[in-house]
């Protein structure tokens, strides 16, 4: 193995952090070590020591760091709906990046401002549409599960784009027994591989279809 090589910047807090998200992007939450990430920017383990004091800082950093990234809802936006969808769709971009947050996301005891900031934004985005506190609570909860479960289903489909829900699914459509299973075969030739199908336009419709039930109940 070869010795570590000199930093090319001065160590910081934050470049721990960044070396920690790439070295999880690669191998997940669980290749996050001192040692992985110091070899990571070039150095000894023991220099991090001065940065965060263990690896659960490490795992607290950079959950606030992939918070820091999802966009916070638009200041003063009158449209409550709107501003939470566009939390949503930034909050999937990010978390497709780093699907390895997923199961980080709310597990820490210790969150961190950007954490903390993230949460009251849209707790408030809620309450100042008339939301009561527990129907913020519940929604919040409700539109987080839908998010966090909609990228976990994505990054583990074996589809990207258009071209491979044609390859996907008219390859199980050949040797489907229609006859046995004429739902599905249905489903397969008349939806998915019907032209410009577009299978990630299922997240803007399930949530505005959350969206739509919240505001019923907000009413």
């Amino acid at each position: 193995m070869s010795p570590p090589q000199p930093s090319r910047q001065p160590l910081s807090r934050a470049l721990v952090l960044e070396a920690a998200i790439r070295v999880a992007d690669r191998g997940g939450a669980e290749a996050i070590t001192m040692r992985r990430v110091a070899r990571e920017l070039g150095v000894e383990a023991m220099s991090l020591y001065h940065h965060v004091p263990n690896k659960d800082a490490i795992l607290d950093g950079v959950v606030d760091t992939v918070f820091a990234a999802i966009e916070l809802p638009p200041a003063g936006c009158a449209d409550w709906r709107e501003a939470i969808r566009a939390r949503a769709r930034s909050a999937r971009t990010v978390l497709a990046r780093h699907t390895w947050a997923l199961g980080l996301m709310d597990s820490r005891r210790t969150p961190g401002p950007a954490t903390l900031r993230h949460h009251d934004a849209v707790l408030g985005v809620l309450r100042r549409a008339g939301f009561t506190l527990a129907m913020a609570a519940h929604a919040v909860s409700l539109i987080d599960s839908y998010v966090y479960g909609y990228v976990m289903q994505e990054a583990n489909l074996p589809i990207a784009t258009p071209g491979d829900v044609e390859e996907v699914a008219g390859g199980i459509l050949e040797s489907l027994p229609a006859d046995e299973l004429p739902h599905l075969a249905e489903m397969i030739a008349e939806h998915a591989l019907r032209p410009g199908y577009d299978h990630t336009s299922e997240f803007g419709y399930g949530l505005d279809l959350i969206l739509d039930a919240l505001e019923a109940r907000r009413s």
